[in-house]
């Protein structure tokens, strides 16, 4: 312990705040001689503070912080134990937090070699549990450096070496200290964090278990892990009055909630046959006019939602911003009365031209009784960069309404959508039009198979189709979805193409609206 300290000594442990970093940087370049740049820059420090400031925990000798312990919250299941620092972090951008998550996962802890007899690491892992207990985590989680290994690795293998540190034979300066800390070495991880010259590139995996832990129990309106989709392939031909249109609609809708549907989705556009009585005004002109009825239309949508205890996404239908802005907007009208929507993004030179379509800026994943969902419009899936922002949000499933006149124009859509379910280790369900509408301006011939796509691993189809319509036939499709799939494939799947990303080497950022 430095010389320079009195006898008059303050020590108090409390959350972190911006002010004390150079404190921190100066006490983690201590801590850590043998590793290069073995410190947090200031904005990681001002990203986890922003992310999750109550996991962020200091201890300070005399009103100077001389030591940190870092933390997340995360859900295991996305990871498993065959993760890389690299991985539970984000690469190092905290996108893996989650308020939803089960487990505290420790980033980082250290204090400052010259006050290393106060046994202030002990106060960090103390707070550190009592965040755990008071958030009803199930453990704290965290690789652990065996710094000491290197003057051993000649002679023992790191499950050797932990055994003996157990024992006590060896000593560890973090392991052994762990071990006095209740953790226990769930496994041995390679290559957790590479550089870790000490460690030889290995680390231990730690575990904390909380026995207060007390899952949340829910009798009714439990997570459904088995969702049931309803797929509308919906016929264009006209309807002699917006009543009979309705009751098309309707009888979808008692369709495939007769099924127990957990969602039900129609096609993009698919109230186009409501422009007939309009087809003597220009293109733009008639789309507008069709555009009077999206309100009327949602608020059906609305009722049946709640009346057949369905969610519905509405396809999507034209409507007029409060700037007079013409937009493509799909709307998700949950069983109990709630209403989301979602304006197509990319919009295409066809809808551009001869509507003068603009296109929306906010991109989000919904919450649903049923799982978090994305909205996509057709043209939308043919971009990756979409769906894969949804996924980091959390997306397991991925709705596509669509509209195509040609086998060309459908195959786009369907080849992007089940690159997109690979990509992104979800589902995507698409809808589509078929028939034709000979009094409808730029409505001719409508081309679909409505399907839904699972990713290309042993647990789903080889084809990747769990289910499909019948091409050009007017009909409902009925295919249920596993969660628990997805959470397999995630940390046990042949690849993972979430979490093996690169993200040293490359990022993806949204910079429209949130």
């Amino acid at each position: 312990m430095s010389s320079d300290l009195n006898t008059d000594m303050h020590v108090e442990v409390r959350h972190l705040e911006p002010s004390d970093y150079n404190s921190l940087k100066e006490a983690m370049l201590a801590a850590y001689p043998a590793i290069d740049d073995a410190y947090w820059s200031k904005k990681h420090i001002r990203d986890l503070l922003e992310t999750f400031p109550d996991g962020q925990i200091g201890v300070y000798v005399n009103g100077k912080l001389v030591g940190a312990a870092l933390s997340l919250i995360v859900d295991y299941s996305l990871f498993g134990d065959n993760h890389t620092y690299d991985k539970i972090t984000g690469g190092e951008t905290f996108s893996t937090h989650t308020e939803d998550g089960d487990t505290l996962y420790g980033i980082d802890i250290f204090v400052h070699p010259d006050f290393r007899g106060l046994r202030l690491a002990r106060r960090l892992y103390d707070a550190r549990k009592e965040i755990c207990e008071n958030l009803n985590l199930r453990a704290i989680m965290a690789g652990g450096r065996i710094p000491n290994y290197a003057s051993y690795a000649n002679e023992l293998t790191p499950k050797q070496y932990i055994d003996k540190v157990k024992i006590k034979e060896i000593h560890d300066p973090t392991l052994s200290f762990q071990l006095s800390n209740d953790f226990h070495v769930r496994k041995v991880l390679r290559n957790y964090l590479p550089g870790d010259n000490e460690s030889k590139d290995y680390a231990t995996l730690l575990e904390w278990i909380n026995i207060y832990y007390q899952p949340e129990e829910k009798l009714i309106n439990s997570p459904k892990q088995i969702v049931r989709l309803g797929l509308v392939q919906w016929q264009m031909r006209l309807f002699p009055t917006f009543d009979s249109l309705v009751e098309q609609i309707e009888f979808f809708v008692d369709s495939v909630s007769g099924y127990g549907a957990d969602f039900a989705l129609f096609p993009e556009l698919f109230n186009a046959p409501l422009m007939e009585k309009y087809n003597n005004l220009g293109e733009r002109d008639a789309i507008r006019e069709m555009a009077g009825y999206t309100e009327r239309l949602l608020e059906i949508f609305r009722d049946f939602a709640v009346s057949y205890n369905v969610n519905i996404i509405t396809g999507s239908m034209p409507r007029i911003d409060e700037k007079g802005h013409l937009k493509n907007i799909a709307y998700l009208c949950h069983r109990n009365g709630n209403i989301d929507s979602y304006e197509k993004i990319h919009i295409t030179p066809a809808e551009a031209t001869a509507w003068g379509m603009q296109g929306g800026d906010v991109l989000k994943v919904f919450e649903t009784d049923a799982g978090k969902v994305g909205i996509l419009i057709c043209y939308d899936v043919e971009f990756p960069e979409l769906p894969r922002l949804l996924r980091e949000q959390g997306m397991q499933l991925l709705f596509v309404p669509f509209l195509t006149d040609t086998q060309n124009g459908y195959m786009r859509v369907r080849s992007c959508a089940m690159a997109r379910a690979v990509e992104n280790e979800c589902y995507v369900a698409i809808a589509g039009s078929v028939g034709n509408l000979p009094r409808v301006n730029n409505m001719d011939i409508q081309y679909a198979q409505s399907a839904v796509f699972t990713p290309s691993d042993f647990a789903f189809p080889t084809n990747q189709i769990k289910a499909e319509a019948t091409p050009n036939t007017e009909m409902t499709l009925i295919a249920d979805v596993d969660y628990d799939l997805l959470k397999e494939l995630h940390v046990h799947g042949s690849v993972r193409t979430v979490s093996d990303r690169r993200k040293d080497l490359y990022q993806l950022k949204w910079i429209g609206k949130s």
